[in-house]
């Protein structure tokens, strides 16, 4: 498995941002995706990114809004948050997929097989 650590949660006011980084360890050469579990709901998908960084996929509760780009070189996934508000609260996780095929970002969490331990997302409106 590959080991991932994410940082840049924190609170925000509503209307606000935030910018989430998951760095990874070894070869990184994954699709990669976050999620986010609020309380008392399931973990959803939020955003995907292809091995490549060409290809991305968002739910569209955060389409427009957020933004996830990747940078190679320092093997790390950036997930840019804008025009946050109360329903994004919740706990995001990083995760990375290493089998599925070449330019399918799954929406599913049962497909990617490693996880960051997740950071606090708080939008106070």
């Amino acid at each position: 498995q590959v080991q991932l650590v994410e940082s840049g949660g924190g609170l925000a006011q509503a209307g606000g941002s935030l910018r989430l980084s998951c760095a990874a360890s070894g070869r990184t050469f994954y699709i990669m995706g976050w999620f986010r579990q609020a309380p008392g709901k399931e973990r959803e998908f939020v955003a995907g990114i292809s091995r490549t960084g060409y290809k991305t996929r968002y739910a569209d509760s955060v389409k427009g809004r957020f933004t996830l780009s990747r940078d190679g070189a320092k093997n790390t996934v950036y997930l840019q948050m804008n025009t946050l508000n109360s329903e994004d609260t919740a706990v995001y996780y990083c995760a990375a997929d290493r089998t599925s095929p070449v330019g399918r970002i799954s929406v599913h969490s049962s497909e990617y097989d490693s996880w960051g331990q997740g950071t606090q997302v708080t939008v106070s409106s």
